[in-house]
């Protein structure tokens, strides 16, 4: 039964990986702000550029490949402090290249922490305020104040931040990486290099927001996860509560991870044992909202706010019906559900949730069956193969302010504190950003191919170590099927599709030049 669900598992992942790559020879998913505004574009594919950015991206892939290969001799106390530093150095000189300033949720998070800090204004968790609408967010508004008090006031030091904990998400994509592909007999120090240079990682330490760190948490969560089945220590499940909990306090999805996490444990109760079993999901969920309760607590009994925290929020049907939209499949609707809950509704969430139920059963009444086909396809395609989690806007930036974006009446969002020669050459839709964009782009879709070969030779083989991996994208695809989209919401997944598309890439190399005494040890080497 055990192996029939896991089979299950990798089946539903392939289909939709099929349907990734298949669709993306036809379609290409976009977000450029300096062409379309904030808007999710797709286009039919650019043959005369995907096609070269790909032989181009395989040619130096397996180039670098092999030099990775070489690594091999040399003791993992060397090589990796020497990539992760070498990582650190590359971030670092990002940020001081692209010094893009705070916008948007970003910009207003910071000032709140700096309202709170310096003049203890917690006026936005009052009817109408930012934090009365999304009191969520307080936990990065908690985490900028600490940072404004502990050290400089400036925005590099926010960064430094990010730059460690993007750090920190390489590191735990090697360990996850060694701790499922174990039958593996080499260093395979390439998904560390991998990882320590993947370039949407690289450029969204400028965002000044919490997906760097729920990133890192909920990652260094799995890694625990995978550990505890491993080896049944106490210690490696309340490590992996405590970085759920923290992962899950920064951004509320952590829940796809504790039920992903579950099922996995599940999976593995003959040889946790039931005892076990129990014992660690309690752990898992005792702990899960035990950094919200805190913070509640105290605001509450500081008197920072007048009623319970998030009595009247935003619901979440409110993100349930941007997620509905044949305009724009699911993407930032214009304030249109905004204006539910703050106009009709006066910020009330039990009235607002009914009006948003409303309005959702509208819009699937009037929508025929071949509208919402066409609108969930086109919602799932855009968000996972877009491909560069809109590092154009969140990561690279842009100085211009005149007549850029046909989306938005003004400039682009995210300008520079200066600019230089690099971000000229980035301006706009320059030839430089496009094939910035075009190579992660073409990236992601290699990815998929990668991770593609992988769970057909995982199910080939009866062989499903990865499953924990697994488990948690599809929660994340099940989840955006329904709620709004930004291809930036699903960054937290980004350390799983390297690890799985390494894999791929290493068992397709290992075939294509013969390395039979690798695959050999690989497949029948009994755990």
């Amino acid at each position: 039964m055990s192996k029939m669900l896991h089979k299950s598992f990798y089946l539903i992942l392939l289909v939709f990986v099929a349907v990734f790559i298949a669709s993306s020879l036809v379609v290409r998913a976009q977000y450029n702000y300096a062409l379309y505004g904030d808007n999710p574009i797709l286009g039919m594919q650019q043959w005369s550029v995907f096609l070269p950015v790909i032989l181009l991206l395989l040619g130096s892939g397996v180039w670098l490949y092999a030099l990775c290969l070489k690594l091999n001799k040399c003791s993992p106390k060397v090589v990796i402090p020497i990539v992760l530093l070498c990582s650190l150095v590359i971030q670092i000189i990002i940020i001081f290249v692209f010094p893009r300033v705070p916008t948007d949720d970003s910009q207003t998070v910071l000032s709140l922490a700096m309202n709170m800090l310096y003049d203890q204004d917690y006026s936005s968790f009052e009817t109408g305020g930012y934090l009365h609408m999304f009191p969520f967010n307080y936990s990065i508004v908690l985490y900028l104040k600490t940072l404004l008090y502990l050290f400089p006031d400036n925005y590099l030091v926010i960064k430094l931040f990010n730059i460690l904990f993007s750090t920190l998400t390489t590191f735990m994509i090697y360990l996850i990486y060694k701790q499922v592909n174990d039958r593996s007999t080499e260093r395979d120090y390439g998904v560390l290099i991998f990882a320590a240079t993947y370039l949407p990682a690289l450029f969204l330490n400028n965002l000044i927001y919490n997906d760097v760190i729920a990133t890192a948490f909920l990652t260094s969560c799995l890694y625990f996860i995978i550990r505890f089945v491993r080896e049944k220590s106490w210690k490696t499940i309340i490590l992996a509560a405590i970085f759920l909990a923290m992962g899950n306090y920064f951004r509320s999805i952590g829940v796809i991870v504790l039920i992903a996490a579950i099922i996995y444990i599940l999976l593995n109760m003959r040889s946790i044992g039931v005892k076990k079993v129990v014992i660690s999901i309690g752990v898992l969920a005792m702990l899960f909202n035990v950094p919200t309760w805190t913070q509640n607590a105290v605001l509450q009994s500081s008197g920072a706010m007048s009623e319970p925290v998030g009595e009247n929020a935003a619901p979440v049907y409110m993100w349930l019906n941007m997620g509905i939209n044949l305009e724009r499949f699911g993407f930032w609707d214009n304030m249109e559900s905004y204006q539910i809950y703050q106009r009709q509704a006066n910020y009330n969430k039990a009235e607002s949730a009914a009006l948003f139920k409303q309005e959702i059963g509208s819009k699937l009444s009037e929508a025929s069956a071949s509208d919402l086909v066409q609108m969930y396809y086109k919602k799932i395609i855009w968000t996972w193969t877009e491909g560069t989690y809109q590092m154009d806007r969140y990561g690279i930036g842009n100085e211009s302010s005149i007549g850029a974006g046909r989306g938005r009446g003004g400039g682009i969002a995210g300008s520079y504190i200066y600019t230089n020669a690099v971000t000229e050459l980035l301006q706009g839709d320059s030839a430089y950003r496009t094939g910035l964009l075009w190579i992660v782009y073409v990236m992601n879709f290699l990815m998929y191919c990668f991770i593609l070969i992988r769970l057909v030779g995982g199910i080939r083989r009866k062989r499903y170590d990865e499953v924990s991996l697994i488990l948690v994208i599809l929660g994340f695809i099940g989840f955006y099927i329904l709620w709004e989209i930004k291809s930036r919401y699903i960054y937290p997944v980004y350390p799983l599709l390297v690890v799985l598309s390494y894999m791929g890439f290493k068992d397709t190399y290992d075939f294509i030049f013969h390395r039979k005494g690798t695959l050999e040890q690989y497949s029948l080497r009994k755990r």
